[in-house]
This record gives structure tokens, C-alpha cells and sequence, in this order.
């Protein structure tokens, strides 16, 4: 009940401030030389602006124009009341504040337009709650016991000594006449180094493939 009257009492505040409000603007304009409904519509176009400027401001509260237009509007109301109130002739207006009414539906349409217009920000998406972490259970790892090297069993007996592997046969085959000049290249080097020569140094004496070399090495040995 008692917000019930709270409310009724705001309405009936905004009503009156809203009526006198509208008689200045209409009276202002009506002195100025706006006779008729001009006069009438002059204190709508100054309250919309700025009903429509509060209302992007709420919506954006960072737009610097929907401020501005809010600014413009309140000067032109507030002025209205103080005008009205004896601080001018009211039979006898200054030519620049019939100039400033003159000019008023013009600048009234341009910020009526820029704040219909003006972009609206998308509504910032609700963040989804993160997962609850599962608490990671305790784990106790218990280390197997050392066991104790096994020691070879003593042998007294004579320790058999594994076969030398047999030389294998080469895998590429080598033409007789090649594995000769071969023979007297080892010779050579044998006699001048004193020690038989490698498939390294064959295979760069003779210009034949590793494998072949290799091969002939094998059979040299």
C-alpha cells in the first residue's frame, strides 16, 4: 500500500513539472513569434529530445552524444522556465533568441536522428560457470623391496670359450681380373707402408663402389 502511494505521488510530481515545464517552452516560443500550433509543438519537440537522449544514455551509458543531446535539451528547457520567470521582456524578445527558436526544429530533427541511429551494443554473453574441479584423491606409493643380486654359481670346471665366427663369404662377387690388379695395389702399399691397406684407401685406388671394395678386401685379407 505505502508503494503504491509513493508511486502515485511521483506520477502526480512528473505531471506538474511536466505541465509548467511545457506552458514555459509554449510561451517562449509564442513571444518569439511562433504563433498557433507552432507554439504548441515547440515544448513536445524540446521534452521528446530529451526523453530520447535519457534513454540511449541508459542503454549506452558511454555515447558522448546521447550526453550532449540530454545537454542541449535541459539548456533549452531550463532556459524556457528562467526566461519566463521575468528575466525578459516577454513583449519585447531579443533578436537572437528568436533566432535560437527559429533555429530549433533543425538542430531538434538532427539529434532526434543521430540518437535513433546511433549504434546499439550487444549485450555482453553471460559467462559460463567453470566446472568444479574433482578434489585429486591422496595416493600413497609404496616402493617394492630391493632384492639381492644373484651371484653366478662358483665354477671350478675350465670356461668354454664360444667359436670364432667363420669368415664370411663376400657378398659381391669380384671378376678375377679385377681382384689381380687389386692384389698388386695391396702389394704396393704393403711395401711402401708396411701395413696391408684398408677398403677405404682400395676403394679411392681402384674408383669402384664401397661394397666391391669391401668385398675385394675380404678376399685380400
Amino acid at each position: 500500500m505505502a508503494r503504491s502511494i509513493r508511486l502515485d505521488a511521483v506520477l502526480v510530481q512528473a505531471v506538474i513539472a511536466g505541465a509548467l515545464s511545457f506552458s514555459h517552452l509554449h510561451d517562449l516560443a509564442q513571444a518569439a513569434g511562433q504563433d498557433g500550433w507552432k507554439a504548441w509543438a515547440y515544448p513536445v519537440s524540446v521534452d521528446l529530445l530529451l526523453v530520447a537522449a535519457w534513454r540511449r544514455m541508459r542503454t549506452d551509458g558511454a555515447n558522448r552524444d546521447a550526453w550532449l543531446w540530454f545537454a542541449i535539451a535541459l539548456v533549452a528547457s531550463l532556459g524556457a522556465n528562467v526566461a519566463t520567470a521575468g528575466m525578459l521582456d516577454m513583449q519585447d524578445v531579443p533578436d537572437w533568441l528568436r533566432i535560437l527558436v527559429a533555429g530549433w526544429p533543425a538542430l531538434a530533427f538532427l539529434g532526434g536522428t543521430l540518437l535513433a541511429h546511433a549504434h546499439t551494443p550487444a549485450p555482453e554473453p553471460n559467462p559460463e560457470p567453470e566446472p568444479a574441479e574433482e578434489p585429486v584423491p591422496d595416493l600413497t606409493v609404496e616402493r617394492a623391496p630391493e632384492l639381492a643380486p644373484e651371484l653366478p654359481p662358483a665354477d671350478s670346471g675350465p670356461q668354454e670359450t664360444a667359436p670364432e665366427p667363420a669368415a664370411l663369404a663376400p657378398a659381391v662377387p669380384v671378376p678375377p681380373a679385377l681382384l689381380d690388379h687389386a692384389r698388386k695395389i695391396a702389394d704396393a702399399h704393403h711395401a711402401q707402408t708396411g701395413a696391408p691397406i684398408d677398403s677405404e684407401t682400395l676403394r679411392s685406388r681402384l674408383g669402384v663402389p664401397s661394397a666391391l671394395a669391401d668385398s675385394i678386401a675380404l678376399q685380400l685379407a
